[in-house]
C-alpha cells in the first residue's frame, strides 16, 4: 500500500531551521511538572537504629521463615541510607534503602525485567527528578520470588504465584512495615515505577492491589505476558531461520532497511528528523528493496530477506482460521533496534527472542512444563497452542481494564511506551489504553490515567529518539497536588563511553553500525498524552521542545482484532494455578 501524502510540505523550511544556532533562551525547556508542583513534606529522621531493623518480624506478612537478613548503613548515589536485605517465604528476596537524613515521607518501589530473579533498584523514567536524587524516597525492589540461576522455579506452583503477583505485593507491605519501624511513622505517599516485566508488575498492582500505591508508572509493560513470551518471541526467532536452521537476516542489513523506511515515511508527520511520530501511518513494503537481476547485493535485500521482514511485520496466524495469534509486531522505524533481539549480529549468535521464549515455555506459561529438551522447532503457531496458554492468562497477564477500585481511591496511572520497541510491541499498550476507555469511559479514564508514546525509542529507553524522561515528578504532582500531566519533555542521550546507543535489554550493535548522531545529542521535544501529537511549529529551533505544539492525531486507527482480544475484558484474577 502506498503511503498517504505528507500533511505538510515544509522540507525547505526544515532544512533552514535545523541549521539554526541554538541560543541559551532556546535551550531553556520547562519541565512538565517541576518540584514546586509536589507537596512540600518535612524531612523525617529515624527513631530507630538501622541495626535494630534486623529484629522486625515479617512472618505476619510472608509466613513462617520471613525475616530481615541484614540491615546496615551505606550510601547510594551520595545519599546516606540504611540498607535492609530481607526475605519473605518461601524465597521472595527484597532490598529496601531508607535515607537516614533526607527522607520526605515517600515510598518508591521499582520493578524488574524478564523473568526477574535478581534485585535491581534501578529507577527508570525519572531522569532529572530532584526528589529522587536528593534522597527523598525510601526505595525498594524485589526478585519476585526466585533466583535467576534457578532454572526450575516454574515447577513450584507457589513460586509461579510469587512471580505472577505475590512478590511485588508482599514487598510493598513489608517495606511499609519497615518504614514505620525506622521512622516512627508511615509514608504519606507510595509510588511504583517499572518497565518491561516491571511494567506488568505495575499494572498487576493497579488491578489486583489497588490500595498499595497512590501513583503508578508502567513502561513498555509486558502485560500480555502469556502470548508475548511464547507466540511473539517464538515467532520472531523462528521467522529468521532458513531451511538449514541458519539465520536469514543479519544485523548488518538493518541500516539499509531502516534508511528505506525513513525515506518513505519520515516526512509523513511533517518533519524530517529521523523519527516516525506514529508508525501506524507508515505502510512500507520491503519488496521495494528486493534485488533485481545483476544488482549489487549490498544495496538491496534478497527474496528470502524480504520474506523474513514481512513475517516479522505480519506475525503468526492460525493456519485454519487465519486469525491473528499476536496483537502486533515491531513498528516501522524500529529496524535498528532488532539487532540482537531477533536479528543476530553474527550467524552463531543466539538472539534474545529465542532465549526469552524458551525460558518462559520451559518454566511458566503452560500448566505443565515441557521437557527441558523442548526447542522452538516444536512450537506450533496455531489455535491449539493458544488454547494451552489460556488457563494461566488470569495468573500472569495484566490486561484487566477494570481499574475502578484504583481510580475510586484516587490512584493515578501513567503508561508509556517507545514506538521503536522490538521486545514488546507498543500495540499491546495501545490495546490496553483502548480497553480502559471502553470499560471505564473516556472521561473517567482521563481523570486518572495518561498514555505517552515516545517516537524512536527502544525497549525501556535508548534508540534514535529522545528517551530520557521524568515521569515520577508528574505523577507526584498529580497525586499530591491534583495537577494532571499534559505535555512532558523528553531528552536525547548521547552514546555511552564505548560509543554504543543505549540498549537496555538487547545486544549492542557492532562498531561498524554505531552512529553517534552527535547533532541530535541533547535535543528535546514534547510528548503529549495519547492520542495527541507533538507538531513542529517550523519557526523555532527544531531540536528544542519549545518549538513543538499539540496537534491532532495522524490516525484514528484502532489495534487489530486477534485471538486474544477477550483477554482485554474484565476477568477474575487467578491467585494460584490449580494443583
Amino acid at each position: 500500500m502506498k503511503p498517504s501524502q505528507p500533511k505538510y510540505a515544509h522540507a525547505l523550511l526544515l532544512l533552514v531551521t535545523s541549521l539554526s544556532i541554538q541560543t541559551p533562551a532556546m535551550a531553556r525547556v520547562a519541565s512538565s511538572a517541576t518540584a514546586d508542583n509536589v507537596a512540600r513534606l518535612a524531612v523525617v529522621k529515624p527513631v530507630s537504629s538501622c541495626a535494630a531493623l534486623s529484629s522486625v518480624d515479617l512472618s505476619d506478612l510472608g509466613g513462617q521463615g520471613s525475616r530481615v537478613l541484614a540491615a546496615s548503613e551505606s550510601t547510594r548515589d551520595g545519599v546516606a541510607v540504611c540498607t535492609v536485605e530481607a526475605r519473605l517465604a518461601p524465597e521472595i528476596n527484597f532490598r529496601l534503602e531508607l535515607p537516614t537524613g533526607t527522607w520526605e515521607q515517600r515510598y518508591l518501589q521499582v520493578g524488574c525485567g524478564g523473568l526477574c530473579g535478581n534485585v535491581n533498584s534501578t529507577v527508570r523514567a525519572a531522569d532529572g527528578c530532584t526528589s529522587l536524587s536528593a534522597g527523598a524516597f525510601a526505595v525498594a525492589s524485589t526478585d519476585m520470588g526466585h533466583q535467576a540461576a534457578d532454572e526450575h522455579f516454574g515447577d513450584d506452583p507457589q513460586k509461579r504465584a510469587d512471580f505472577a503477583h505475590r512478590g511485588v505485593h508482599l514487598t510493598a507491605l513489608a517495606s511499609k512495615k519497615l518504614i514505620a519501624a525506622f521512622y516512627g511513622r508511615k509514608a504519606q505517599y507510595a509510588y511504583f515505577s517499572g518497565c518491561s516485566d516491571g511494567g506488568r508488575e505495575a499494572l498487576i498492582e493497579a488491578q489486583r492491589y489497588p490500595d498499595d500505591f497512590d501513583g503508578i508508572i508502567a513502561g513498555a509493560p509486558a502485560l500480555n505476558f502469556q502470548v508475548q513470551k511464547t507466540l511473539y518471541h517464538g515467532w520472531m526467532a523462528r521467522s529468521n531461520r532458513g531451511a538449514d536452521g541458519k539465520p536469514i537476516l543479519l544485523a548488518s542489513r538493518l541500516p539499509l532497511l531502516h534508511k528505506a523506511v525513513l525515506e518513505q515515511c519520515d516526512l509523513l508527520d511533517g518533519q524530517i528528523d529521523g523519527l516516525i511520530a506514529d508508525p501506524r501511518i507508515c505502510h512500507f513494503d520491503p519488496a521495494a528493496l528486493q534485488c533485481k537481476a545483476s544488482a549489487d547485493p549490498t544495496t538491496c535485500l534478497s527474496a528470502e530477506e524480504v520474506a523474513t521482514v514481512r513475517r516479522f511485520s505480519e506475525g503468526p496466524k492460525d493456519p485454519v482460521s487465519g486469525e491473528r495469534l499476536t496483537l502486533g509486531g515491531p513498528q516501522p522505524g524500529s529496524e535498528l533496534a532488532w539487532a540482537g533481539v531477533f536479528v543476530p549480529v553474527s550467524a552463531d549468535q543466539i538472539v534474545y527472542s529465542e532465549k526469552a521464549a524458551l525460558e518462559a515455555i520451559r518454566n511458566v506459561v503452560f500448566e505443565k512444563n515441557p521437557p527441558a529438551s523442548f526447542d522452538l522447532n516444536a512450537l506450533a503457531f496455531d489455535e491449539k497452542t493458544f488454547d494451552q496458554l489460556r488457563p494461566l492468562h488470569a495468573l500472569y497477564d495484566a490486561t484487566n481494564p477494570d481499574l475502578s477500585p484504583f481510580a475510586s481511591r484516587g490512584g493515578k496511572l501513567i503508561l508509556w511506551h517507545g514506538w521503536a520497541d522490538p521486545n514488546v510491541s507498543p500495540l499491546n499498550t495501545l490495546a490496553y489504553h483502548e480497553a480502559l476507555e471502553a470499560e471505564m469511559g473516556k472521561t473517567r479514564t482521563e481523570a486518572f490515567s495518561r498514555l505517552y508514546m515516545l517516537p524512536g525509542v527502544y525497549h525501556c529507553g535508548g534508540g534514535e529518539g529522545p528517551s530520557l524522561v521524568d515521569l515520577l515528578t508528574p505523577v507526584m504532582a498529580w497525586v499530591e497536588k491534583s495537577r494532571a500531566p499534559d505535555a512532558i519533555v523528553v531528552r536525547q542521550a548521547g552514546p555511552d563511553k564505548a560509543g554504543n546507543r543505549q540498549r537496555p535489554l538487547a545486544q549492542s550493535l557492532p562498531a561498524s553500525m554505531v552512529k553517534e548522531n552527535v547533532g541530535n545529542r541533547g535535543r528535546t521535544r514534547k510528548v503529549f498524552p495519547y492520542p495527541f501529537m507533538a507538531e513542529y511549529d517550523h519557526k523555532g529551533y527544531a531540536k528544542n521542545a519549545n518549538s513543538y505544539q499539540r496537534a491532532q492525531p495522524l490516525t484514528t486507527e484502532k489495534t487489530p482484532q486477534w485471538m486474544g482480544s477477550g483477554f482485554f475484558k474484565p476477568y477474575t484474577p487467578l491467585e494460584r494455578q490449580a494443583q
